[in-house]
């Protein structure tokens, strides 16, 4: 049973408006690590910029990893693997706690440049470090992104020792400075939702967007496309991750023409909305194979999970074979067919079935 499934109900119902907030988080994030890698290109960027971003600093050789086999170890050396969080910590600036709303695993493959990425849902049952299991997004708020980090690593078999992490603000921002972006198709039932998140939307960030109308070539400024990719209640989660896919893409092509003055905009309003513990030489890095960096797909982990309440912590995402589930991860990210789950990886899936039943 998919997590994100609900009764639908009108925008301006009964949800909670913090839990309104929260779900904003899910497409900016995914936003930002493309924006990150493009316009952080060496022509625009400095150390004044880089002091512009929070940082953390997190020695790569203190990071936990699991006891990997050699040939997954070999086959992630040719692949930088990102971790991205987006934080609940609205407009406080403060990257060392609170619940990471948002988790994605960034997969950037070095030799060709495609981008992958996996959300890991918030609620997934998972040991969060020292063999507790709570939802994933508790890992920050008791470790901070170092803990974030190695409960990744230990429960899907990753070797991740970098982050990056945003608060709340900077889509709306960006598409705007991007000149907004065209959706090859709105359908009414999309337009109707789309309206109803403006309002909203625009009564959060501040703007004064107006409304649109279904079509093809449907244009949408920053509020608007935000709106759009929060469309939770046309073809559930599956319907909304192509959404979110289509204006990941958008932005994608639009940043890649970007002029310098444009990118020096997008820099100042981004950065000091984001925390990482990238060096400058690790960004220029990324910024170095910007002319080859494409788009692949994005996918939600677990794979295959039942919703269900787990004791006193409530409702949860639990994995169906958390073993299986990391299989078909390695399987999607670096096309690892011959992936053997580490003997950690393993020892968490038993523990998970005799814990959930699952």
């Amino acid at each position: 049973m998919a997590r994100d499934t609900q009764n639908s109900r009108g925008v301006e119902g009964k949800r909670k408006s913090s839990r309104r907030k929260r779900q904003k988080r899910k497409m900016i994030i995914i936003a930002l690590v493309i924006l990150l890698a493009l316009i952080l290109i060496p022509v625009a960027f400095s150390w004044s910029k880089y002091e512009k971003m929070g940082k953390i600093i997190i020695n790569d050789k203190d990071v936990k990893i699991n006891q990997l086999e050699p040939d997954t170890k070999k086959t992630l050396e040719g692949y930088e693997n990102i971790a991205l969080f987006g934080l609940d910590n609205r407009d406080t600036g403060n990257y060392e706690s609170g619940n990471s709303d948002t988790i994605i695993v960034v997969s950037i493959n070095k030799k060709t440049g495609e981008i992958k990425m996996a959300s890991v849902y918030r609620d997934t049952y998972l040991d969060i470090g020292e063999d507790k299991f709570r939802k994933a997004n508790s890992a920050y708020a008791n470790g901070g992104p170092k803990q974030a980090i190695e409960m990744l690593n230990k429960n899907l078999d990753l070797d991740i020792t970098d982050y990056v992490s945003v608060d709340f603000g900077a889509l709306v921002d960006a598409i705007d400075l991007l000149g907004g972006i065209d959706i090859d198709e709105l359908s009414p039932e999309e337009a109707k939702w789309l309206n109803g998140y403006v309002v909203e939307t625009n009564e959060v960030t501040g703007h004064n967007s107006g409304t649109v109308s279904s079509g093809t070539n449907v244009h949408l400024d920053g509020v608007q496309a935000t709106s759009y990719a929060r469309i939770r209640y046309v073809g559930l989660d599956y319907e909304r991750t192509n959404r979110q896919r289509t204006i990941i893409t958008k932005m994608f092509e639009k940043a890649k023409d970007c002029d310098l003055m444009t990118m020096n905009s997008l820099m100042d309003k981004l950065l000091p909305q984001i925390s990482t513990s990238l060096s400058p030489t690790e960004i220029l890095g990324l910024a170095g194979n910007v002319a080859k960096y494409h788009m692949g797909e994005n996918t939600g982990f677990p794979f295959d999970k039942e919703s269900h309440d787990v004791g006193s912590m409530g409702d949860m995402v639990i994995p169906i074979d958390l073993e299986k589930n990391v299989i078909q991860l390695h399987e999607f990210l670096y096309e690892n067919e011959t992936y053997t789950p580490s003997q950690t990886v393993k020892e968490l899936s038993e523990t998970i079935h005799s814990n959930t039943g699952y």
